[in-house]
């Protein structure tokens, strides 16, 4: 229950930011890394509960190389695209697919490795 009241709470004032400032000051408000922080350890934690309660209806392995597939072919359109939304070149298209790729895939392998665990 508090850390309803308190995300509300971040959520309140980043969006004051967002209306009163616009989104490039609400995103150098230290409020947005606590709270991309804060959610991303929610989400992390909330992992560990739902594979416990998750049926296994493919091998984990198999999961994960359909996820980095998917991924990997989600990752070059955005890494095709990319220099055309800012007119930069193919090194910043390479970074964007790059990125997205690691932090997309980042908690596929948590995933795998909570579903090995609990299967053993």
């Amino acid at each position: 229950m508090a850390y309803a009241i308190q995300t509300l709470g971040i959520l309140g004032i980043l969006g004051y930011d967002w209306i009163t400032k616009g989104s490039e000051e609400m995103f150098k408000n230290p409020l947005w890394f606590v709270f991309m922080l804060s959610i991303t350890v929610v989400s992390f934690f909330s992992m560990t509960i739902s594979v416990d309660h998750e049926v296994q209806k493919r091998a984990p392995k198999k999961s994960l190389l359909i996820s980095i597939a998917i991924i990997a072919i989600i990752s070059i359109a955005v890494g095709i695209f990319a220099p055309f939304e800012n007119e930069s070149g193919p090194i910043s298209g390479f970074i964007a697919g790059g990125v997205f790729f690691i932090c997309v895939l980042t908690p596929y392998i948590c995933l795998y490795y909570i579903r090995i665990k609990r299967k053993d």
